[in-house]
């Protein structure tokens, strides 16, 4: 603890995403009057999630410390880091900060949503210091799949607090920029309080392999293909991009930039000085058509076969301007992100039945990790030497086995916290404890709606999914005491074939004897005949087909 610190000055971290799961990374720090936040990242939808976009952290614990609200860090520039600052700035006006091509990534999401104009972003760059209320914060260059990637070395009331960001260490990176071990290793001598550290990778041994030893296989498959090639990567990966570039100017292609998100990522790296393209290299898309196919290299978004993405759409044949030809190569160079995985192999077998060949992980070494395996979560460790350390930046499974290793290299059993989302622990007088729980949770974001589907609506999207719908009208005159209309069904994904034509006659049936006992009795409740209209569907159709469609009566009374 500072000389400067007293007992009183406790700093708490409230975890708000990004424990327990992949994505949705969120992370306070906070003191009795100043509250800084540490990423804001999104989660892309799960098969459940029916019709929802992205998924954004839940803000109530922010709206409800707004008054010291003082700042946002941003450690990188991948979606489940930077995602959901247009939602947060919709709601907070305070300074954004972050690496230049970070903020370049931020300024283009701003723009889309209307924000750019009141937004204060500042760029901050490595081994820069920043005093920010009660904390000071030096950023710390770290390697990772995309540029511009920062830790944190936070100087608290408390003590020094060191963030690893998103890292791996690479000894030979493509841009040239090793991550910054002296710096770590001096707050290690310093004295670091507590060590939150990147758990992605924590069930790997050994190392994770060089970002270079990738780009001699892309190199070999390139050379050696005798027709065009299409190369799949993440937009971000700007030194894979790199790698495909000047692998195209040593074997004589030309580059084509394919993907909306590519051709903007690729823009602002250029203009940034991460992405460098000798005059010429670059082509339109006018231009592809009139050069020979061995001449050409294009790189398009994609390789998580998304619905809407350029690869998508060439393997459908419906992309404008790029169609398949026999001989043509197409490389996926990234990993199969669980839960893709289907979507994935649908557009490999249909460009594998559109003639041409496809090289994927599973086939090929095209694809390394940028995050650091269990040796370099040691040396990280062991250069830091942390009093506390917490793993981030996982699920539940990563954190355990990476607390694991903290207590191989020799942290005390009682030193190694394992958080999830919601937890809070606070550090005062040097010790650290864990307070009450936070309520957290996802807000999901569906078109132009915040917030406003609740799981109540994803479960009837399910529902209507898996079961279908029958919708049950009639019309009835209870003055009259007849029925206006004979009762009739409606289904959509539930009984269309002819052999459920008898079921669909007993169910009219039974929905109107029920209608002409309702109006046997004077002041009867017709929203409680709606009720057993709906339940004895149910019933039926359960029993008949073990089915439960959604049932909807519908019954005008004149």
């Amino acid at each position: 603890m500072p000389p400067e610190a007293s007992p009183s000055d406790w700093v708490d971290l409230t975890f708000l995403g990004g424990l327990g799961e992949i994505g949705l990374n969120c992370l306070t720090l906070e003191t009795a009057d100043a509250l800084v936040v540490v990423d804001l990242g999104l989660m892309f939808p799960e098969d459940p999630l029916l019709g929802i976009d992205i998924v954004i952290p839940d803000f109530s614990y922010l709206r409800e410390r707004r008054d010291k609200l003082i700042g946002v860090l941003l450690t990188h520039g991948h979606e489940d880091h930077i995602g959901a600052v247009p939602f947060f700035l919709r709601e907070f006006a305070v300074p954004v900060y972050g690496t230049p091509f970070t903020l370049a990534l931020v300024r283009e999401k701003l723009r889309e949503h209307g924000l750019l104009a009141g937004a204060e972003l500042r760029e901050i760059r490595p081994r820069e210091s920043l005093p920010l209320g009660p904390f000071t914060f030096e950023f710390i260059g770290v390697c990772h799949s995309i540029v511009d990637g920062v830790g944190l070395a936070v100087t608290t009331p408390q003590g020094v607090m060191v963030h690893s960001g998103d890292f791996k260490i690479d000894p030979t990176p493509v841009a040239g920029r090793r991550m910054d071990l002296n710096r770590f290793a001096h707050w290690g001598e310093v004295g670091v309080l507590a060590l939150l550290s990147d758990s992605t990778n924590a069930e790997r041994p050994g190392y994770t392999l060089s970002e270079r030893e990738i780009g001699l296989t892309l190199e070999d498959l390139i050379r050696e293909a005798e027709g065009r090639v299409i190369v799949a990567v993440f937009a971000s990966h700007i030194h894979r991009l790199q790698q495909l570039v000047d692998i195209a100017q040593k074997c004589g292609r030309r580059v084509l930039f394919s993907g909306k998100s590519m051709v903007v990522n690729a823009r602002l790296a250029q203009e940034l000085g991460y992405l460098r393209l000798p005059p010429g290299l670059e082509l339109s898309v006018g231009e592809l058509e009139h050069l020979p196919p061995e001449e050409t290299l294009i790189i398009t978004t994609g390789s998580q076969g998304e619905p809407l993405s350029a690869l998508a759409r060439i393997a459908l044949e419906a992309h404008r301007h790029i169609h398949i030809q026999k001989g043509d190569l197409v490389i996926l160079s990234s990993k199969f992100i669980p839960g893709n995985e289907r979507a994935i192999s649908t557009v490999i077998n249909n460009l594998y039945r559109l003639g041409a060949q496809v090289v994927y992980e599973r086939v090929a070494a095209i694809h390394v990790s940028g995050h650091a395996s269990q040796e370099e979560l040691k040396l990280l460790l062991a250069l830091t030497r942390p009093r506390y350390f917490i793993p981030i930046h996982g699920e539940l499974r990563h954190l355990v086995r990476h607390a694991q290793l903290a207590r191989a290299v020799g942290l005390p059993e009682e030193r190694v916290l394992v958080a999830e989302d919601g937890c809070r622990i606070r550090f005062e007088g040097g010790e650290a404890r864990f307070l009450e729980p936070v309520e957290t949770g996802r807000v999901f974001v569906d078109g132009k709606g915040v917030g406003d589907v609740s799981r109540i609506v994803l479960r009837d999207r399910r529902h209507l999914a898996s079961d279908g719908l029958v919708i049950a009208v009639a019309a009835v005159d209870p003055r009259l005491r007849k029925l206006v209309t004979e009762p009739d069904l409606i289904t959509r994904g539930f009984a269309l074939e002819e052999e459920h034509e008898r079921l669909l006659t007993q169910a009219r049936r039974i929905m109107q004897e029920i209608l002409l006992r309702g109006l046997e009795e004077p002041n009867q409740d017709w929203l409680e005949i709606q009720a057993q209209v709906g339940k004895a569907l149910r019933k039926l159709f359960f029993k008949t087909l073990e089915r439960r469609p959604m049932i909807l009566p519908l019954l005008l009374t004149l």
